[in-house]
């Protein structure tokens, strides 16, 4: 009986309730930390002499490059999806903070202070924009909680997944190393020292022959369900991801129509706006102070 070589049971790792942000944590077995400076894709070069035999089928071989390809992939992809969503989220939040500052910086214009109707009207402004953050550091925090952590505990189980990969690929030259040794003294004459020799070398190969194909059995068998449980793992995120963008633009809405009614000029079009903007604007050039000469 052999335990998991990287993946205890294919059911999704951390349970997700959508009312419920918190994940248990990762075994500790299974944190990156346990394996220092490997890499998803990395390889160990070996340099021995190859057994006549064709020890692991070419159709087992392709299987597990098949497997293992995807399994690259899928780090990959989740990568640079955690990369992109802490963009995302540090751009609405630079976002927010900027709308923030512009209202402010409105507020404590000396023009505020001279026109009681525009003073309303920039406090409204700074108002709905102060709402606005608030609810948008939420939608961030929610995001943070139920996105991008999930993200960053998937993507604590490759390294694991890569020693498993490495120990197969050690395995497997020690196969072919005493593999070659046995074919060595068979080809040999059947003298009595060779004979021990033969028999020696083939006890050193059972084991190991032994536990190579139990490592790729293993691999080839949890490969496969570790790829497929990426659905139910990152589906409760992204429906959670959803639902915090929902309650972010309905709060949006509702704020954005408050300030409308309160600051805007019913029965003008944007079309109206822009030419009294215009024809503020062709006043000011008139000025002797801003004439051409």
């Amino acid at each position: 009986m052999f335990t998991p070589l990287f993946f205890p049971l294919f059911t999704p790792l951390f349970p997700f309730s959508p009312a419920a942000a918190a994940r248990p944590d990762i075994p500790a077995w299974l944190k990156a930390s346990k394996f220092p400076g490997t890499g998803l894709k990395s390889r160990i070069p070996f340099k021995i002499g190859q057994p006549k035999k064709q020890i692991v089928p070419k159709t087992v071989e392709r299987d597990f490059e098949r497997e293992y390809g995807k399994l690259q992939q899928l780090e990959d992809q989740t990568k640079k999806l955690q990369k992109d969503m802490k963009k995302s989220t540090d751009a609405d939040l630079a976002m927010s903070k900027s709308a923030v500052k512009i209202s402010s910086d409105l507020l404590s214009n000396p023009l505020c202070e001279q026109e009681p109707a525009f003073l309303e009207m920039v406090t409204a402004f700074d108002t709905a924009m102060k709402r606005m953050d608030s609810f948008n550091q939420e939608k961030v925090n929610q995001i943070q909680k139920t996105v991008v952590e999930p993200l960053k505990k998937f993507s604590s189980v490759f390294p694991s997944l890569n020693m498993a990969v490495k120990r197969r690929e050690q395995t497997l030259q020690d196969y072919k190393r005493l593999q070659s040794k046995v074919e060595k003294y068979e080809e040999k004459e059947r003298t009595g020292p060779v004979l021990a020799k033969l028999h020696q070398a083939r006890e050193e190969l059972r084991p190991v022959k032994e536990d190579f194909e139990a490592k790729n059995k293993q691999l080839l068998e949890e490969m496969p369900k570790f790829y497929s449980s990426r659905i139910d793992y990152f589906k409760p995120s992204f429906e959670s991801l959803v639902r915090a963008q929902v309650v972010y633009y309905t709060e949006m809405h509702k704020i954005f129509g408050d300030l409308t009614a309160q600051i805007d000029r019913p029965g003008l079009s944007d079309e109206q706006r822009e030419q009294e903007n215009d024809a503020k604007l062709s006043e000011l050039r008139a000025l002797s102070i801003v004439a051409d000469d």
